[in-house]
């Protein structure tokens, strides 16, 4: 039954000054379908820790043309309220279903409220959208995305002009802009059209040159320049220019996955287009197998998050993790500006709260300070910018096989950190070290950190209410137990409190307010508890460790952490 809000909003769509076409669709979905008339119009899509996201289709919790306009001239209003003199504003889109049609509306949008528009000429990565920002001056960026979500979602990511994601208090701003709207007539769809230029080859050049300056063993590229390295793009922006990157970068050795090289928004070789899902790196690891590679690199759509595989200490390639591979980068960038003299006291690395501690015990044991920050990179940026005076920045990294080098993009790099991690296989090779080798020396010298996360999925408006419940109960009735365990203490990034267990201890966290809770046992043991900001899901993220005394014992520590880790969700009632 369609309640009296909602259908106040599908009337005002059926009866105000939209599209037959959309009113046709609505139409069908009274008639056939009201669970998904009501998905589509119970509520309105909000701002997350990735931007606008949604499936499309027709409604205000929907991607759609008015949707996007809506969010567009709010953000418009915004800027010519936060700007004087010209505003300028750059936009990229993605290889997905109608990402360039998205991009084109919020092109014409900007233009018709007097803002200058730089528009890329085809699809782009999304952290050549954050440079770009930098680049051309512009106070924001729009890029089309929907990341590694499935092919019936797209997105909008909101970029402001330190080539972050908007965070607060910009992002409620910017909803309060879009909900002063009260009428799709208050949408400029067009006028201003000669305000928008079309950019290309002149930024991506640019781009490449930033990204090959961080390049810090040039001498072992030209050693290992034939280094067997297969990519796959899966159908995504990463064909655009990690070609390109590792030719720049003195690579002469790679294999680019046919199959999946077209950008193609169905992806029609995977079932989802997620590098961190071994399934869509399945084609890519067939190959990697058949020319016995060095190492496999996948990017998602958008090209901002990047899943590897390399052999392990048994000849068999492996699959490494988020954690693995930002754990492996950091080590990798600390020690060798180190060797070259390099590093500089004020240097300084960051991550989100769900991401390895394992990061912040190498930092610690190079005097470096590591920067926490709440999940989503665009709080990695935020942090970038207020320390960017006084502080250097290295390197910033999240579970969510997310990374970036260097602070010239502000948001997370695919298509710099496949550079960066070719380059550290090179180097471990020069030394006669596998990658895998270096990642066992350091579980020996830090401790053996293994982190897993599970996502429960709940849709529609009725899943909302049940990840709501779940944090509600979770909040109220923390387990003081977990895995034969005692509660050390617990972190609520809502209430901004941490409570420590059994005194009952209370005190502040200085963090944004965040629905996450983070619960510690007393034997190190760390699980948080998020629901995701892009997709109906909550998320249960598990951090455990042991020491391995020597690399020999990595199977039996390994083995161990992984019978704690679903001891851990059985324990939880998680299965």
């Amino acid at each position: 039954m369609v309640d009296e809000q909602t259908q106040a909003k599908i009337d005002t769509w059926l009866n105000g000054n939209y599209d037959d076409e959309t009113k046709e669709k609505i139409n069908a979905l009274v008639a056939n379908n009201q669970e998904e008339l009501i998905d589509s119009f119970y509520k309105s899509l909000e701002f997350g820790t990735g931007g606008l996201r949604g499936l499309m289709g027709v409604g205000t919790n929907r991607m759609n043309k008015y949707t996007v306009g809506s969010a567009t001239q709010g953000l418009a209003n915004y800027l010519l309220k936060s700007f004087t003199g010209q505003v300028k504003v750059a936009i990229a889109h993605d290889s997905r279903n109608n990402s360039s049609y998205f991009a084109q509306v919020v092109a014409n949008v900007f233009a018709a409220n007097n803002i200058k528009v730089f528009l890329f000429d085809a699809l782009r990565p999304t952290p050549e959208l954050s440079f770009a920002i930098r680049h051309l001056g512009c106070q924001s960026g729009i890029v089309i995305t929907a990341s590694h979500n499935p092919k019936e979602y797209n997105g909008y990511k909101a970029y402001w002009n330190d080539g972050g994601q908007v965070v607060p208090p910009h992002d409620k701003n910017i909803i309060a802009e879009v909900n002063a709207i009260n009428s799709v007539d208050d949408i400029k769809f067009s006028g201003g059209e000669a305000l928008i230029e079309k950019i290309g080859e002149e930024i991506d050049e640019a781009y490449l040159q930033q990204l090959h300056e961080l390049s810090l063993s040039p001498e072992a590229i030209a050693a290992e320049k034939d280094l067997k390295i297969v990519f796959t793009s899966i159908h995504g922006t990463g064909i655009t220019l990690v070609p390109s990157v590792l030719e720049k970068f003195g690579f002469t050795n790679v294999h680019i996955v046919e199959e999946q090289k077209e950008p193609n928004g169905n992806f029609p070789t995977v079932v989802y287009p997620n590098p961190e899902e071994a399934e869509a790196l399945s084609i890519a690891l067939k190959k990697a197998k058949e020319i016995d590679a060095d190492i496999l690199l996948g990017t998602d759509p958008d090209s901002d998050r990047v899943g590897i595989a390399v052999k392990n200490h048994h000849g068999e390639f492996q699959l490494l993790n988020g954690n693995q591979t930002g754990t492996l980068l950091f080590d990798y960038l600390i020690n060798v500006r180190k060797e070259k003299g390099l590093s500089k006291p004020n240097d300084f690395i960051a991550k989100t709260i769900v991401t390895t501690d394992l990061i912040d015990a190498i930092a610690a044991n190079n005097d470096m300070k590591c920067f926490n920050t709440l999940t989503g990179f665009k709080y990695i940026a935020e942090v970038i910018k207020a320390n960017e005076d006084s502080l250097s920045f290295l390197a910033g990294a999240e579970e969510s096989y997310g990374y970036l080098i260097g602070d010239a993009v502000r948001d997370k790099d695919a298509i710099g950190s496949v550079a960066m991690i070719c380059e550290l296989v090179a180097y471990a090779k020069f030394k006669g070290k596998s990658l895998f080798e270096r990642l066992a020396e350091i579980y020996s010298e830090y401790g053996f950190y293994k982190e897993s996360l599970i996502s429960i999925t709940k849709k529609g408006k009725k899943g909302a209410e049940e990840i709501a419940e779940m944090m509600k109960s979770l909040r109220e009735n923390p387990p003081l137990e977990i895995n034969g365990s005692k509660l050390a203490a617990l972190k609520d990034y809502q209430a901004l409190t941490e409570q420590k267990f059994p005194s009952g201890e209370t005190s502040s966290l200085d963090f944004p307010t965040s629905n996450v809770l983070q619960f510690i046992t007393e034997d190190g043991s760390k699980i948080s508890a998020r629901p995701s900001g892009t997709e109906p899901k909550i998320k249960f993220y598990f951090s455990v460790n042991e020491p391995l005394e020597k690399t020999e014992d990595y199977d039996k520590i390994s083995d161990k952490l992984d019978a704690k880790i679903q001891g851990i969700i059985a324990s939880m009632g998680l299965k």
